[in-house]
């Protein structure tokens, strides 16, 4: 008999494969998200189908085989061991995954969901600050496919929760696992959006010009970048940090009109000024996965020692860390 409640997490995705087809057909699902790329539709269409997917997918199969590990993809092994942890762990909920973009779906393991007629259904998109092109996305076709499926049950969305206590200490913890006074400096390298993603979350504000990095604003409760920034000061203070001890950078820019600094531009600065050792995290990501794994690890570091550093290292992920797990439980109970 099912239990009353049931918890789905649903992470980005992943290509099932690293090869050019399975890697090509996950950027195709991906970037033809209205709400990822959000120009008029025809442009939109020319852009990603004869473009962007045709020219990326060989150079991300690449990088996609370096990822891969026996386990298969870091986002997907990840996920699942949460996934046993927490359902060994809570009695009152049953927990599922799914990936927004690709294998396992979201309408399979909705289906799933289904089939057990629990009385209540809570999700939680595993992105601890909300962003349409994320939160929003996977919130909208999770409204959709429950819909379409006929699915009669009580549903929850939990939305963001950069500022929960318990998600502040599971990664507080992590960092406190290095020893922080040996390093010249720390890094928090969130993903980065354009500009234009911003603006339409607060239109009389323009994230260039406001004050986030400062302090949280009025109209910063759902802009991307100010809860970016807020995550950083409320780890800063639990790490005894001062403002000069850390950056906040951006990453995974595809132009000159995303946020900033960028991380690559951050890693090469400090190089030039004499920083030898930094230690860098990735708040925005619960999961290890290509970003934080090559993006990081490698290219990151790659960059840094090119510009006179001597060593970087990276914090991992929460994954299925037994902290993270009792944070989502506290998440889901209070």
């Amino acid at each position: 008999m099912a239990r009353k409640k049931a918890v789905l997490l649903i992470n980005v995705g992943t290509p099932d494969q690293p090869t050019v087809a399975s890697v090509r057909k996950f950027l195709f699902q991906f970037l033809n998200d209205r709400k990822v790329i959000d120009i008029p539709l025809i442009p939109q269409k020319l852009l990603v189908n004869l473009i962007i997917v045709p020219f990326r997918a060989p150079k991300s199969t690449k990088l996609y085989q370096r990822l891969w590990t026996k386990n298969g993809s870091p986002i997907i092994s990840y996920t699942a061991n949460l996934v046993d942890e927490l359902n060994n762990t809570a009695s009152d909920f049953d927990f599922y995954y799914a990936m927004r973009y690709g294998n396992p779906s979201l309408k399979t393991t909705l289906k799933t969901i289904k089939e057990k007629a629990y009385e209540e259904l809570i999700v939680l998109p595993m992105y601890p600050q909300f962003a349409d092109s994320t939160t929003g996305s996977t919130i909208e076709r999770t409204k959709q496919l429950v819909a379409k499926l006929g699915i009669n049950t009580q549903l929850s969305f939990i939305d963001q929760f950069y500022t929960h206590p318990s998600y502040l200490n599971a990664q507080a913890e992590l960092l406190k696992q290095y020893d922080l006074r040996k390093y010249d400096h720390i890094v928090f390298s969130y993903h980065g959006l354009p500009i234009r993603h911003l603006n339409k979350s607060h239109p009389k504000e323009n994230a260039i010009t406001c004050n986030c990095h400062h302090a949280m604003p009025s109209h910063g409760t759902y802009c991307y970048q100010a809860t970016c920034f807020e995550t950083s000061r409320l780890l800063a203070k639990e790490l005894n940090l001062k403002n000069t001890d850390y950056t906040v950078s951006f990453q995974s820019r595809l132009s000159e009109k995303w946020m900033k600094p960028f991380t690559d531009d951050v890693m090469a600065k400090l190089g030039k000024e004499g920083k030898k050792q930094i230690l860098i995290a990735t708040p925005s990501f619960v999961t290890d996965c290509l970003e934080t794994i090559i993006e990081i690890g490698y290219e990151a570091e790659e960059i840094f020692l090119e510009n006179g550093g001597e060593q970087l290292d990276r914090v991992p992920c929460l994954n299925a860390d037994k902290n993270w797990a009792n944070a989502i439980i506290d998440m889901l109970k209070k």
